[in-house]
């Protein structure tokens, strides 16, 4: 059973979820929670301990956000990173005061004494780490000693060795700072002394017993399917966990990709024993799309129609209480608001979109993990390559990557263009390369000439990009004869289009999705 946990305060760092996969990776569950939370609601979050992060306030400032002191007293090892370092030294006495200049980016760190969190690093001379910070410690707290230096800053980390606080100027938790996860791990093992029990074949153990225990003998479960990997993982968990309980809906909403619905349905009855319900359903999520054009709102009349169109099959049922989805951390993290303040970035169709009553409970067993922590659950659950790594794709559809007002016309084009980016990327050996491929249509016609002819047609983008958990990406460099080719076949066989341009953007600053 999972025992060790660490909660991971936000202040509005743009690292936060970066910690979190840091001390996941390091087999050790962790959870964020924003940085206003009550200390008696941290309290009953039972947390092993506690790493505060990184933010854009200065302590200095009367509104800045702070923690509770009497949470300093529950004897929890602390980790205190960029800001939360300012925070502790401010709340326990310390003096804090505006640097000179901000530091932003490498700094070399010079070891002044000995700490756990300094055990197996490679150097402790001129460590590279990276800096983001516009206030500094000038002087520790009483208690507390300076562990580390930089040119620029005298107290870079420090600690009080008797309570367990540690803190850092720099960011232990971002791939730029040298053996930052060897100090990452010296915090949770050496000094937490947690155990790394969080792993996928124990969070699948966990979970199949909490879902048996939470839908009881006799309960039925209807099921949002949609053929990805987090919707399977999903269904094969509860089928695992309730048998033929589980009723499984896919919903073809018209903006799947082309002959996606048909092909869904066909390998999962071939290859799983589910209660499998078709429910077609494209003129009526395209009649709702009608005239809609900004983005979140097309996200929102998706979710609405997607939950009526269960509710509606749920009715056909008997006795069904809980509606199952595939609902993931990320799309939490994104749509939430934490007083960090880690912005709303869009609205989820798991999350966001749902309307205020519903008539069922919602079940979301895969809303604590990460990405590519459901692929390491769909490969311990045995389901195949095919599933496991194919791409994800947004709850919404296509009408997402639609910018602007979906139509029957704008939707066919998107599909045959997506199918070629597919296709070309699979023939090319680059499809399981890549984390995501797909095509996106612009809101706009440019001027070309086909067939010594003048044409005024639609422009497509390629968004092509590498991730793990989809928290960050970067394009991916993709060869530019394979790009070449995806182009060409795109132009000559999409009527309709004359150009195709290369998105070239990461995230941050960008999302992966245009929309």
């Amino acid at each position: 059973m999972l025992t060790d946990n660490v909660v991971i305060l936000d202040y509005g760092s743009q690292y936060t979820q970066l910690i979190a996969r840091r001390v996941r990776e390091a087999g050790v569950y962790s959870e964020i929670h924003p940085c206003t939370i009550s200390s008696e609601e941290l309290h009953n979050l039972q947390p092993k301990a506690l790493i505060l992060s990184g933010g854009p306030a200065s302590v200095t400032n009367n509104e800045a956000p702070a923690i509770d002191p009497v949470v300093l007293d529950w004897g929890l090892p602390i980790l205190g990173i960029c800001y939360g370092m300012q925070l502790l030294a401010h709340i326990c006495g310390g003096k804090v005061v505006p640097a000179q200049d901000r530091e932003y980016g490498r700094a070399e760190l010079f070891i002044s004494a000995t700490s756990p969190l300094w055990e197996g690093l490679v150097q402790t001379e001129g460590l590279k780490v990276w800096m983001s910070h516009g206030d500094k410690v000038l002087a520790p707290p009483p208690g507390f000693t300076s562990l580390a230096r930089t040119p620029r800053v005298d107290v870079a980390a420090m600690a009080d060795e008797a309570r367990k606080i540690y803190a850092l100027q720099f960011h232990p938790e971002v791939a730029h700072t040298e053996d930052g996860d060897t100090i990452l791990r010296n915090f949770l093992f050496r000094v937490a002394k947690l155990k790394p029990t969080w792993n996928m074949a124990s969070f699948l153990e966990d979970n199949l017993e909490a879902l048996r225990h939470r839908i009881g003998d006799n309960e039925q479960v209807i099921c949002a399917l949609s053929g990805g990997v987090d919707s399977t993982v999903v269904a094969v968990m509860l089928h695992k966990a309730i048998g033929r309980r589980l009723h499984c809906v896919l919903v073809d909403n018209g903006l799947l990709r082309m002959g996606e619905g048909e092909e869904i349905v066909a390998y999962l009855r071939q290859h799983f024993d589910l209660n499998l319900h078709y429910a077609q359903s494209q003129d009526l999520f395209l009649s709702r799309l009608r005239g809609v054009e900004d983005p979140e709102q097309k996200r929102k009349i998706i979710g609405r129609t997607f939950i009526e169109v269960f509710e509606h099959e749920a009715k056909s049922l008997t006795g069904i209480k809980y509606l199952a989805q595939g609902t993931l951390y990320p799309d939490v993290i994104e749509s939430i608001s934490f007083k960090g303040p880690s912005a709303v970035i869009k609205s989820h169709h798991n999350v966001g979109g749902l309307p205020d009553k519903m008539d069922l409970e919602l079940i979301e067993p895969l809303r604590e993990l990460f990405k590519d922590e459901v692929r390491k659950v769909a490969v311990e659950l045995g389901l195949p390559d095919f599933i496991v790594w194919r791409h994800p794709f947004p709850g919404p559809g296509l009408a997402i990557r639609i910018l602007g007002e979906v139509t029957p016309e704008r939707l066919h084009i998107l599909q045959q263009a997506d199918k070629i980016v597919h296709n070309e990327l699979m023939a090319a050996g680059w499809y399981y390369k890549v984390w995501q491929g797909f095509a996106v249509l612009l809101p706009l016609k440019t001027v070309g000439v086909m067939g010594d002819e003048r044409t005024y047609e639609h422009v497509v983008a390629l968004r092509i990009v590498d991730s793990i958990d989809a928290m960050t990406a970067d394009w991916s460099r993709v060869p530019s004869e394979i790009l070449a080719l995806i182009s060409n076949r795109i132009i000559n066989e999409v009527k309709g289009v004359n150009r195709v341009v290369l998105d070239i953007s990461s995230k941050p600053p960008s999302t992966i999705e245009w929309e």
